[in-house]
């Protein structure tokens, strides 16, 4: 049949099982609104605020789903607006395609109207992008948009269609996506072998997980073996749930902010087995002195993670679900009790501990917790209360836990609530922020309100930058440089102005009951909880340190006595 341009994208959205997009409409991109329009009952659109917020609300989506989050936004300024959560997606190997309009195929590269070359701008930040200019390409273009996202390595996409091809008509024909399947091609007997040998010889093994353990759905074949080698499991930001937090086996996060039975461990260990993770700088500290006792095994499906940032003894590349069914089948159950035990005892000697006589971050996420019996899918922002979540929340599951964490984006976490609820209905989904963070794109509880989307939005309010303000007080001798945020904003007053329920909490014993609340209500909520702004997150490893070096409150005290 023949078809315009924009009714070519709807159908394509169509075929790939698009349920949901976030946009914001504008003069290059309004024919393909008027398609939606007229598939409302087909395709929900969800108008943001900001068109980074439509970004984070699609990365959010994927993320919570495991399905592709579809975002919208038309040239100019409206595609420059998604640039922050394209560069979040990338850093995180998120499945986002991103659709643009832009001026007509005889307007580029006049600095016609709001134009913008977005493919240039956003080359470096995106899997691959597209410009059609050709009403004839444009199906199988969005077509392919789809199976790059998801294929190998996930990744955003960009499309962008110049606004002739919108509204330009050719013949379509509907085609059924075929499967996307696993890459296994990549997976090397003698790799293989390489590996079952090093684990089967191994004494002190440690497993450390990252996000593609999550992306390729490994959560069952990983926590058949880490019981089949038993071995201690440690993870980064990215690859929380994909094991059971509240496992014994389970040691906390790596790195900067890590535990210091998974810092301490990963430093003695005689063999680190790497899944999905690509060893960041805020894991591995000081490269130099990185698991330096340990031979690295990695198994990561992209090849040129491999030596990266970390020199390894042998890798297998290739989908991480299926190297570790090979794995159990081909490696031998072992009891390795003595090594298990000394991190136990590591564990217990060096518990997370922090204030328990006021309203604190920790208590706030441990309270969450325990109300939600660790079943809600938790957001955050970037900076203390991101660490204390990831430390004092005990992650069961996959996808229960959504931040950015290579790009470090404040003013992430809303609009990806936002994004997980539409996506995962029946879920209770909750975003940590810091009033930092919430400051820069709180307008988006005004797109939770408009469409009655029950998110519950928690404010960590020290009044200051906390994690920045945390490294100014421990390396720059105290010199607060804009970091406090002193002034007469009242969280709770604007989260009413934009139509959401509100509470402000104080004191400990006034937290429980609102939370309770705030499930019951199943409407928008804000809770602007108000901490003391000298709190930090310990552990915490130095920049330049060893992760051996990781200290602690008390270790800080007893060398400041010291001194």
């Amino acid at each position: 049949m023949k078809l315009n341009g924009s009714e070519i994208i709807v159908e394509c959205l169509k075929e790939q099982g698009v349920d949901t997009v976030f946009g914001y409409p504008g003069g290059a991109i309004l024919n393909v609104y008027d398609a939606l329009y007229k598939h409302s009952d087909e395709i929900l659109h969800i108008l943001t605020s900001h068109e980074q917020g439509a970004a984070h609300a699609a990365d959010g989506y994927a993320r919570a789903t495991g399905k592709v989050g579809v975002c919208l936004a038309t040239s100019g300024p409206g595609a420059t607006n998604l640039v922050t959560g394209i560069a979040t997606a990338y850093m995180d190997s998120i499945p986002v395609v991103a659709i643009t309009a832009n001026v007509t195929v005889s307007l580029l590269g006049k600095d016609s109207f709001q134009e913008i070359d977005i493919t240039g701008v956003t080359m470096p930040i995106t899997k691959h992008n597209f410009i059609v200019k050709d009403v004839t390409k444009l199906a199988d273009v969005i077509r392919r948009a789809f199976t790059i996202a998801m294929e190998g390595r996930p990744g955003p996409v960009l499309v962008d269609v110049t606004k002739d091809v919108t509204a330009d008509i050719c013949d379509y024909f509907k085609v059924i996506p075929e499967a996307i399947l696993r890459q296994t091609d990549t997976i090397k007997a003698d790799d293989i072998d390489i590996a079952v040998k090093l684990i089967n010889e191994s004494k002190r093994p440690f497993i450390f997980v990252g996000g593609g353990a999550i992306i390729s759905e490994a959560s069952d074949e990983l926590r058949e073996f880490a019981k089949k080698i038993d071995s201690p499991v440690t993870d980064s930001l990215m690859g929380k749930g994909a094991f059971d937090g509240s496992d014994p086996l389970y040691t906390g996060m790596l790195g900067m902010h890590g535990t210091k039975a998974s810092n301490f461990g990963v430093s003695e260990c005689d063999l680190l087995i790497t899944i999905g993770a690509r060893f960041s700088d805020r894991v591995t500290g000081n490269v130099k002195k990185f698991a330096s006792k340990a031979k690295i095994l990695q198994i990561d499906v992209d090849a040129a993670e491999i030596d990266k940032n970390i020199k390894t003894y042998a890798s297998v590349i290739g989908d991480a679900k299926e190297i570790l069914k090979i794995l159990n089948a081909k490696t031998t159950q072992t009891d390795r009790a003595e090594w298990t035990s000394h991190i136990s005892e590591y564990k217990d000697k060096f518990p997370l501990t922090y204030n328990q006589k006021e309203l604190t971050g920790p208590y706030i996420i441990e309270k969450i917790y325990e109300v939600t019996n660790g079943d809600a899918i938790i957001t955050t922002d970037v900076g203390q209360h991101q660490m204390w979540a990831a430390q004092f929340y005990k992650f069961k599951k996959p996808r229960t836990f959504l931040t950015s964490g290579g790009l470090g984006t404040m003013g992430y976490g809303l609009g990806a609530c936002i994004g997980a609820k539409v996506g995962c209905k029946d879920k209770l989904v909750i975003n940590i922020a810091g009033d930092g963070c919430f400051r820069m794109n709180m307008n988006e509880l005004i797109t939770a309100t408009r469409y009655n989307i029950p998110i519950i939005q928690v404010v960590f309010n020290n009044h200051v930058l906390g994690m920045v303000r945390q490294w100014q007080d421990l390396f720059y001798n105290k010199r607060y440089s804009s970091t406090v945020l002193d002034d007469q904003v009242d969280f709770v007053k604007l989260a009413e102005a934009m139509g959401a329920k509100a509470y402000r909490v104080t004191k400990k014993e006034e937290l429980e009951p609102v939370i309770r609340e705030a499930i019951r209500l199943n409407i928008p909520v804000l809770i602007d909880c108000i901490i003391d702004r000298e709190e930090k997150v310990f552990p915490m490893v130095a920049p330049g340190a060893a992760i051996s070096e990781a200290f602690n409150k008390e270790d800080l005290d007893k060398k400041n006595k010291e001194i």
